[in-house]
This record gives C-alpha cells, structure tokens and sequence, in this order.
C-alpha cells in the first residue's frame, strides 16, 4: 500500500502562486506515472497534469502555461507549481499515482490539499 500526503495548500489571491508537494511512502517511487488531479465542488475529478516514470509532461489545456509539474525521485515526491492563479482554480488537488501498467490494484490516492483562491 503507498500512501501519499498532499500539501501546499491554502487561501491565496487571485494572480498568486502556490507549490503543492505530494510525498509517496513507495521506495519504488520512480517506476509511478503520477499526476494532480482537482476536484472542485459540484463538478467531476478532472487531470491537471501528469509526469511518467521518464519525465514525460502533460497537462490539461486550462493550465498550460501557468502550472508545471516536476518529481525528486530521490525524495519520493512530486511537485506541482501554480502560477497565476485564478478563482476557477479553486478546488481540491489530488495527488495520484499510477503503477497499473505493472499489475491491477497498483493506483493510490492521497487524501487531498484545499487551493481557494479568492481576493
């Protein structure tokens, strides 16, 4: 079982920046594609932006330019840094890792970190 702890966090203004971390209890850590995803209220999970075992990027149109996702496989975690922010990016960031291509049952979840970006 891999755990994964979100955080970073918070209330900030709109324009802002923010940086998430997301640190895996997996020592296995670099073999995980792993991504952001963000759910806000009302509305589905949608992916923000994934990084492979390669470090191959991909993000979703709505953060492209403005949010890059990185990983320090020699920590065990995985980055998400939030520029110019905006009140549409309210949600909860959720942080996931994905080994389903090694075997069924290897995807984890964290438990979530709250962004508000408001005035």
């Amino acid at each position: 079982q891999v755990q994964l702890v979100e955080s970073g966090g918070g209330l900030v203004q709109p324009g802002g920046s923010l940086r998430l971390s997301c640190a895996a209890s997996e020592s296995r850590f670099s073999i995980y594609t792993m991504g952001w995803y963000r759910q806000a209220p009302g509305k589905q999970r949608e992916l923000v932006a994934a990084i492979t075992s390669g470090g191959n990027t991909n993000y979703a149109d709505f953060v492209k330019g403005r949010f890059t996702i990185f990983r320090d496989n020699a920590k065990n975690t995985v980055y998400l840094q939030m520029n110019s922010l905006n009140p549409e990016d309210t949600a909860v960031y959720y942080c996931n890792a994905d080994g389903s291509k090694y075997g069924p049952g290897l995807e984890y979840w964290g438990q979530g970190t709250l962004v508000f970006v408001s005035e």
